[in-house]
């Protein structure tokens, strides 16, 4: 089987198991308590401290994704049992590859669209959700 068959039959069986349904709540709502601090953390750095819109961003993702790591290990993936260092790690390369999404969104919106930083910082938080979803689900918690 290749690796692209693996991944499409295992998000197919997941999707199909009513508690991949209620992880996916979990992570909604561990994504929205990080959601609420990346913006804080955002709006304190670009509007309180001035900087660049793209710092701001890069800046609140580490204060958010510590939030988001420890409540998606101990409640969303019930993964405690596992290597957290491990984990860590790869929580933390899914969370730059959203990251990366985000920023990209991020810019397209400021410079393209003339959109406020704000706003299109929490657009951009949003598309990049179910990227960070899968990656958590299929590969760092799995």
């Amino acid at each position: 089987m290749s690796p692209a068959t693996e991944l499409a039959y295992r998000i197919g069986a997941a999707a199909r198991r009513p508690d991949s349904w209620w992880q996916l709540c979990k992570f909604g709502l561990v994504g929205g308590s990080g959601y609420l601090i990346n913006l804080a953390a955002f709006a304190a750095l670009s509007g309180g401290l001035g900087l660049h819109h793209i710092a701001a961003a890069v800046g609140a993702f580490c204060v958010a994704v510590a939030n988001n790591f420890l409540w998606n290990r101990h409640w969303t993936f019930d993964r405690g049992d596992g290597h957290p260092g491990f984990q860590a790690v790869r929580f933390f390369t899914v969370s730059v590859a959203a990251l990366l999404i985000n920023l990209v969104v991020l810019e397209l919106l400021v410079s393209g669209a003339a959109m406020g930083d704000l706003t299109a910082q929490a657009i951009a938080v949003a598309v990049a959700m179910p990227f960070n979803f899968l990656g958590n689900k299929l590969w760092t918690f799995a």
